[in-house]
């Protein structure tokens, strides 16, 4: 493990701590792009029939109770029945009707004329329930589903010459038995039903792929234009330990640096897949609490390096005052308010973190952690690389691709994004809202997805300053432009993909790890990368010293 000085005094306990506390933690959530709409796949019981061929889409149930208007449900569309137009202004405002028999399944006793009915799940098919239904003269359907996902309403092999015209959709349980229940103390329900179209391009994407480009390439370059510190790692061994640094006071603690070896990825999927599991039998609401606080832990640490750093660089002389406090001893004022900040900062998102800019403050200290732990957490070498990303990758594509066969998908989404703990979500991953769909929601990108191949892109920054390479016959510029394209292209998978969660490894590793071999071995430098970072003769140390 290789040392180097720190660029101003700390507070907290030795940031080596908190590389092994966020390497465990983000591992498990490093899934990317996981869609905000839970839909259950049952598409293969849909037999191929030009009346049963309508495309699912997300329907918006705008409804009044006595003319005041409710929160917004959303349904899904069936396979069958009529479309529903996608601006709210096309649509007609009816009355809302229970069924009766509830289920929908026979006669219906009650007056349907241009009105909508909501009717439960069960007993029949959905088909049976559309047109009964449409024979009393509704015009339209609601199904309330037994559970909280949005079911997928198919046809049978026998409804093979359908004739439904009216539009049915799937609503949530809780939906159903709210609107049930304002209609049992006798208000008088209305709905509106529509589906707006989501926009080909969404540019929030377009933002989180700056936001995670940006932190891979501030994390890189942050040793040496923003820390000033010697960039060539190997050299390190050969400084005097009690050689003061220019710039620092004696009272600077030293940050230790994880150098990586191959052990450290067998590791990582054993205890990334044990925490998985974890979350998947334990989910529950004090469980996502205790994962906010140690990132709030986290992220003040991050944080409090960040700003404590870049204060610093800006103002060389701010960290000689000190002040002695019990315990701690002799401490730097500015490292103890740059602390309070960074503490008062995590606190007030984590008692704000359901409003609608918590997502930034989120993102701030997300941010901050990974740059940190960048710097604490090193790759020796392309041999290290390699074993480190592809257990990664493995993994990932493990929990994305098989993981549903094993377990039930729509809780595996629920761990992966924390939704179904108390109303909690698990905080490792940015996000940013998607400002312009009429759906809402958030783009997501786990840490992971950023860590892994961050550490390969600043690998590729120190070897090319080391080997005094220029930018255009480095590793550094190609590397990054191979993760922006790998990203890219997670996306666009995820666009292809109908929102369905993408592995993003599975495009960011041959995007890469790939990459810097291939160039390795059309430069001749692939053995040196390889084995780049291993100890030299001493007699070489000698004469270069």
């Amino acid at each position: 493990m290789v040392i180097r000085g720190s660029s101003s005094s700390s507070l907290s306990p030795r940031p080596c701590l908190l590389v092994f506390f966020v390497f465990f933690l983000f591992c498990a959530v490093s899934l990317v792009g996981v869609s905000a709409d839970d839909v259950s796949h049952d598409e293969d019981l849909d037999p191929k029939s030009p009346a049963c061929n309508n495309k699912f889409q997300l329907v918006k149930i705008r409804n009044w109770v006595n003319g005041t208007e409710s929160a917004s449900i959303v349904g899904l569309s069936a396979k069958f029945g009529a479309s529903l137009p996608s601006h709210a202004s096309e649509a007609l405002k009816l009355p809302a009707i229970l069924a009766n028999p509830s289920d929908c399944c026979a006669n219906l006793s009650s007056k349907l004329l241009s009105s909508i009915v909501l009717a439960k799940r069960g007993n029949c098919t959905f088909t049976t329930k559309a047109k009964i239904a449409q024979a009393g003269g509704a015009a339209g359907l609601l199904v309330i589903n037994d559970n909280e996902e949005l079911y997928k309403m198919v046809c049978t092999e026998n409804d093979t010459s359908l004739d439904i015209s009216i539009p049915v959709v799937m609503i949530p349980k809780s939906a159903g038995e709210s609107i049930k229940a304002s209609m049992a103390t006798g208000g008088k329900v209305e709905v509106l039903l529509y589906s707006p179209k989501r926009p080909v391009l969404d540019f929030s994407a377009i933002f989180l792929w700056l936001m995670a480009v940006g932190t891979i390439v501030s994390a890189s370059l942050w040793p040496e234009f923003i820390a000033c510190e010697q960039v060539d790692e190997r050299y390190n061994q050969l400084t005097p330990k009690d050689q003061p640094t220019a710039g620092m006071n004696r009272e600077d603690i030293q940050n230790e640096i994880l150098e990586i070896n191959a052990k450290g990825a067998i590791i990582f999927v054993i205890m990334a897949s044990a925490f998985l599991m974890l979350l998947y039998f334990f989910m529950s609401s004090w469980f996502v609490w205790l994962l906010i606080v140690l990132f709030c832990i986290g992220g003040t640490e991050g944080m409090h390096v960040c700003l404590v750093t870049i204060m610093s660089r800006i103002c060389k002389d701010c960290g000689r005052k000190t002040v002695s406090l019990p315990i701690m001893g002799e401490v730097s004022i500015i490292s103890l308010v740059v602390l309070t900040f960074c503490a008062a900062f995590a606190i007030f998102w984590a008692a704000n973190q359901h409003a609608s800019y918590a997502w930034i403050g989120q993102d701030i200290l997300g941010i901050c952690l990974m740059i940190t732990v960048l710097q604490m957490a090193r790759l020796p070498n392309i041999k290290v690389a390699s074993a480190l990303l592809s257990c990664a990758f493995v993994y990932d594509i493990f929990w994305v691709f098989i993981s549903p066969l094993i377990f039930h998908e729509s809780v595996m989404i629920a761990v992966a994004r924390g939704d179904n703990s108390g109303g909690e979500a698990i905080p490792m991953l940015l996000r940013i809202p998607r400002f312009f769909d009429p759906w809402g929601g958030y783009d997501m990108i786990g840490f992971g997805d950023i860590l892994f191949p961050g550490l390969l892109v600043a690998f590729s920054f120190r070897y090319d300053r080391t080997n005094k390479k220029s930018i255009w016959n480095g590793y550094f510029l190609w590397l990054t432009i191979g993760y922006a394209f790998g990203l890219f292209l997670t996306y666009l998978a995820l666009y292809l993909m109908n929102g369905h969660g993408q592995p993003a490894l599975l495009y960011l590793v041959p995007c890469t790890l790939g990459l810097i071999i291939i160039l390795g071995l059309l430069r001749g430098e692939l053995k040196d990368l390889w084995n780049y970072g291993r100890k030299r003769p001493v007699s070489t140390q000698t004469e270069e010293a």
